[in-house]
């Protein structure tokens, strides 16, 4: 029996506009944030490699979006990173945190200008503080696509985050990233860490703001 209804263009009737008070667990991570203790865990030709790094991260909320019956409420970001004390960029990243409250799903979608995606997803509580997405390398829903050199070279298997919203009103992450190297039969785990303090509050979403 599908999880789906049978009624797949007919959107909900009652959808509240604004996304800041309907965010569930991402609700404490709306805003801008710095984090200047990341740590970063990379493979190099010699082997592992740790790279400090300081991170700027935006997350702003989006009006609500619907695909038929399914509503999402959600948090549009941008992820700049630099090593310590340099202004070229170490890290960008853009994408979308997503949260579904009919079902308690959480969506983590990721671009890197490495040309790369992947769509990680987990489960939640609406006032869960703390939770973990995957996405896996084959899956037809939430998976991985990477460029022919990446595939040759680093093809990543799996992606992990850990979302920690903690007491001080900071918040931290903890990713795995899971790459199969050339000429190595054993999985290296590619980490990044940071705990991120708020700088600026959130916008609200256009919708709630008329």
């Amino acid at each position: 029996m599908s999880e789906f209804p049978e009624d797949i263009y007919t959107e909900p009737s009652n959808v509240d506009v604004d996304t800041l008070k309907n965010l569930g667990p991402l609700r404490a991570m709306a805003g801008v944030w710095r984090g200047v203790r990341g740590l970063d865990v990379k493979p190099k030709a010699e082997g592992p490699k740790k790279q400090a790094f300081v991170e700027r991260m935006e997350l702003q909320p989006i009006d609500p979006q619907t695909n038929g019956p399914q509503l999402f409420y959600g948090l549009r970001y941008h992820t700049h990173i630099v090593k310590p004390d340099q202004v070229k960029t170490y890290h960008d990243q853009v994408g979308y945190w997503l949260w579904e409250p009919a079902t308690g799903t959480v969506i983590h979608t990721l671009t890197i200008p490495r040309a790369q995606v992947a769509m990680a997803v987990g489960k939640a509580r609406a006032d869960s503080k703390s939770f973990e997405l995957v996405a896996a390398r084959g899956s037809d829903t939430y998976g991985i696509l990477s460029t022919p050199f990446l595939e040759y070279a680093f093809k990543t298997v799996e992606f992990r985050i850990k979302v920690e919203i903690n007491t001080d009103g900071t918040w931290s992450y903890d990713e795995d990233t899971v790459l199969m190297i050339r000429g190595k039969t054993e999985p290296f785990h590619h980490t990044d860490r940071n705990t991120l303090t708020k700088t600026v509050e959130p916008t609200p979403n256009p919708l709630a703001r008329t």
